[in-house]
């Protein structure tokens, strides 16, 4: 039996098999060769047959003919996120909306007031009321010169216009004061004997900001830029701009 038992290894019909039949110790009934070999080339290609047809439907079985599912990419969370995020500024621009509607002086509205509105223009120097320069109730007398006035006596400065202090300085134990008016107006004083202010403050044209004792010439000129202004005249102690 040993080409049987090669040929169900190999899994494939079997057309001859040589039978041997050995004597049994006890008398059987007679069997005709032929059939017998009939028989076993049966059972053989039956069961190769039915072992080939097992080992088909387990491969049709376990074969993936399905299309390969597509992959479903899992959200990271920034989705969520971002709509949070954007529902909570609609939120607060709705809030500021409301506020500034409601309440007029908001500084939104003061912001978006400024930017509506032109730059304001500076006026021109000419424009601008002075005031004298000294108080008027001194008995010091002003006189006007080619681009200055000039003064000589006991009494209080004072600025011809409100502006800031630009600067201070002395020599010989006098002082000389320059104070910006506008961005291009000016007027400078020498010969103070004393100054009650600082580079940086601002002053008014009503509160005195120097005082001279008398003993030397006190000068005040005014400038447009570095220009040296002219064109006023002295009406008492009050410069006036020449129309």
């Amino acid at each position: 039996m040993d080409n049987l038992e090669y040929a169900e290894m190999l899994e494939i019909p079997v057309n001859t098999v040589n039978v041997v039949k050995k004597k049994s110790l006890f008398r059987r009934k007679n069997v005709q060769k032929e059939d017998l070999k009939d028989d076993v080339l049966a059972s053989v290609n039956s069961r190769a047959d039915a072992e080939e047809y097992s080992a088909r439907a387990d491969y049709i079985q376990t074969e993936d003919l399905t299309e390969p599912a597509t992959a479903v990419r899992k959200k990271d969370g920034w989705g969520g996120v971002l709509i949070a995020e954007a529902v909570a500024a609609c939120l607060l621009a709705g809030g500021i909306f409301i506020t500034n509607a409601l309440v007029d002086n908001t500084a939104i509205n003061n912001l978006v007031a400024g930017l509506s509105q032109p730059a304001e223009q500076e006026v021109s120097y000419t424009d601008l009321e002075l005031s004298p320069v000294v108080s008027q109730l001194s008995d010091t007398e002003v006189s006007q010169t080619t681009g200055a006035i000039t003064f000589t006596g006991s009494t209080a400065v004072y600025p011809v216009y409100d502006g800031t202090i630009e600067s201070v300085t002395q020599t010989d134990g006098l002082y000389t004061v320059e104070i910006a008016h506008t961005s291009t107006f000016s007027s400078i004083f020498t010969g103070l004997t004393n100054v009650y202010v600082q580079e940086g403050d601002e002053v008014k044209a009503n509160i005195p900001f120097a005082y001279s004792d008398g003993q030397n010439e006190v000068v005040m000129s005014m400038y447009d830029g570095e220009d040296v202004i002219s064109g006023y005249t002295l009406d008492g102690a009050v410069p006036v701009w020449n129309s």
